[in-house]
Order: C-alpha cells, then sequence, then structure tokens
C-alpha cells in the first residue's frame, strides 16, 4: 500500500461532497500536470489511502482521509470543449490526462498548512517543500504516521 496526499479546491470538491455522493465516491479529475498525472498512472493502486487536502481557500489543511477506488482510466473532461480542463490535443485514441475513483473514508479536524509546518518530522515532506505546487503527491510511511497520530488525538 501507498499514501498519497491529493489537492482539491473546497469549492470544486470537498471532503463534504464526497461524503455526500452517492456510494461516498468520486472521480478524483482535472489532474494537468504530468508529474502529478504520472503519480496516479504509475504509482497508485486500489486500496491506498489518501490525504484529503482543501487548497486555494481560506485556511488550505488536511480535511479528510480518502481511498483509491479504481485503477486510472481517462479524464472525460478532457474530451469536453465545456470544460475548463479541456485539452484540444487529447484524443480518445491517445488520452494525455487520467482520474482515479476515491470513496470517503473520514473526515478529519483541518489539520492546516500553519500547524502542519510546526512539526519537525514533517519537514521533509513533499508539501512542505518551498515551491511545492503538485496536486498530488506520495507521502512517506513515517508521514502518513505521524499525521494520522494527529488527526486521532
Amino acid at each position: 500500500m501507498h499514501y498519497w496526499l491529493m489537492k482539491s479546491e473546497p469549492d470544486e470538491v470537498s471532503i463534504d461532497d464526497v461524503l455526500a455522493a452517492p456510494a461516498r465516491t468520486v472521480p478524483w479529475f482535472g489532474v494537468r500536470n504530468y508529474q502529478a498525472r504520472n503519480f496516479m498512472r504509475d504509482g497508485m493502486a486500489v486500496g491506498d489511502l489518501v490525504l484529503f487536502y482543501h487548497s486555494s481557500c481560506a485556511e488550505p489543511g488536511i480535511a479528510g482521509i480518502v481511498e483509491v477506488v479504481s485503477t486510472p482510466y481517462p479524464d472525460a473532461t478532457q474530451f469536453d470543449p465545456a470544460s475548463h480542463y479541456y485539452d484540444p490535443k487529447a484524443s480518445a485514441e491517445q488520452p494525455r490526462w487520467i482520474s482515479v475513483d476515491v470513496r470517503a473514508v473520514r473526515k478529519t479536524r483541518l489539520l492546516s498548512l500553519k500547524e502542519l509546518r510546526t512539526h519537525p518530522q514533517l519537514e521533509q515532506m513533499r508539501l512542505l517543500a518551498k515551491g511545492s505546487r503538485l496536486s498530488v503527491m506520495p507521502v512517506e510511511p513515517a508521514e502518513w504516521r505521524f499525521i494520522d497520530k494527529l488527526l486521532s488525538a
């Protein structure tokens, strides 16, 4: 099993939206960075756990935990000219972008970016690296265990 962090703007998809979705499951769509796409395509597997991170909001931070429940498949938004995520270079024969489905495990207290930065145990975490803007990134097992303890306290 691998661990991940995935960022979503809560006005697009929040942890509450996932909890309210049928079967508490939503597609993770709209990733338009090749490194983030490659993490999803090449690294994620069904059963992997994900820190659901609210970004680009008043108080960014971890808001819940979700589980990967599908293998990667083409992101439908790349083919839709009306979508903000449309990619005219993508085709059904050669899709450029992928999605995975995630299911809510639980909503957590908001573990803010500010609070995450106060823990020396997390100083090497990709999320906290200067200039880190990836929307999908791996989380080391030791980081996951530490964050899980913070969320369970």
